[in-house]
């Protein structure tokens, strides 16, 4: 069972990048998914999350209005849609999943996490 994230780059202030990350079994359909990040020098955070069906989504204050979870359980796949990105979003960004089934939240300790996807914001 892996998570494969792909999507990062350098991009500049203002700009935009998609985050992809597919699910290499179809049971991640039915569980809650979501985006972590860690900056240099800094813990792992918590970024954005959602539902088994889409329905429900969850952001960290400092996303919220620029960046959109999105989900495909008929291909595995989950999206990170990221506008407006500033410098303070450089981080290396980590999708993961919870082994919930049906569930609505990702919590803070997820059970499945991919090996990240680097993305860089010039100033």
């Amino acid at each position: 069972v892996q998570l494969q994230a792909s999507g990062g780059g350098l991009v500049q202030t203002g700009g935009s990048l998609r985050l992809s990350c597919a699910a290499s079994a179809r049971a991640f359909g039915s569980y809650p998914m979501g985006w972590f990040r860690q900056a240099p020098g800094k813990e792992r955070e918590f970024v954005g999350s959602i539902s088994w069906n889409g329905d429900t989504t969850y952001y960290e204050d400092s996303v919220k209005g620029r960046f959109t979870i999105s989900r495909d359980n008929a291909d595995n796949m989950v999206y990170l849609q990221m506008n407006s990105l500033k410098p303070e979003d450089t981080a290396v960004y980590y999708c993961a999943a919870k082994r919930h089934l049906y569930g609505v939240q990702i919590g803070v300790s997820p059970d499945y996490w991919g090996q990240g996807t680097l993305v860089t914001v010039s100033s």
